[in-house]
């Protein structure tokens, strides 16, 4: 196995963000595969000690239009299957529901800007226990949500989203939320997402604003909660 991070990236200003720094303290090199530009296929998916699967503006069951989808959905089944650690983030937490047999679908409403997380009393007891609303607020930009998988347990919610985040195992954790975001990267998501966001009626100045407020507080929280997890992950993997 590969001691890195496979980062499944669908539009380039989606990455890692402030979590890529966490991984490079601890020498877990980052290996970026844009969907794309490379074949979604071309990887092991059990190489990598850790795969992440981004964000981005597709749906996760449009299959139809987007036949990226499927090889990658393959990708996670093998590892959640081989009991790999697992991160989806945004698309990559509604992949993973989906992989595991949740329903994935249109939230009829589009999540998008700052709102604190309340977490469960398992969210509390986790790594996003840094994530709380009591400590940070969050980054939310999405139109679809999903059911909670079988097996998983919620770890945080929104008025607008019961199912913020989840945790399948102890090797396995999707965030619809976006805790990577950083303040100094944030202008290419208001670039490339220029049309939903004057679509939705919101003023980009304010969305701006808000990020420039609240990410530096955000981008702690998620490097402790981060760095806490692959603690909570190597130890799994330490196991008889």
């Amino acid at each position: 196995m590969n001691h890195e991070v496979l980062a499944i990236r669908h539009v380039h200003f989606e990455d890692l963000g402030s979590l890529e720094l966490v991984a490079g303290t601890r020498g877990l090199p980052v290996r970026y595969l844009d969907v794309g530009f490379a074949r979604i296929e071309a990887p092991d998916p059990l190489a990598a000690s850790l795969m992440v699967v981004l964000g981005g503006p597709i749906s996760a069951s449009d299959d139809e239009h987007y036949p990226t989808l499927m090889p990658l959905l393959s990708m996670i089944e093998k590892r959640i299957a081989a009991g790999l650690p697992t991160l989806g983030i945004c698309l990559g937490a509604q992949l993973i529901a989906r992989a595991l047999g949740a329903r994935v679908y249109p939230a009829g409403h589009t999540e998008l800007g700052w709102t604190p997380l309340t977490l469960t009393d398992a969210g509390r007891a986790s790594p996003l226990r840094h994530l709380d609303g009591s400590l940070t607020s969050m980054l939310h930009w999405h139109g679809d949500t999903f059911d909670l998988p079988v097996g998983a347990t919620r770890l945080a919610s929104t008025p607008a989203c019961e199912n913020q985040a989840f945790a399948w195992g102890d090797h396995v954790l999707g965030l619809q939320c976006h805790p990577e975001i950083r303040a100094d990267r944030f202008e290419p998501w208001l670039i490339g997402n220029a049309g939903e966001i004057a679509g939705h009626g919101i003023d980009v100045r304010e969305l701006r604003a808000d990020t420039a407020r609240l990410a530096p507080c955000l981008e702690e929280a998620a490097q402790r909660m981060f760095g806490e997890w692959l603690d909570q992950v190597e130890q799994v993997g330490k196991k008889p």
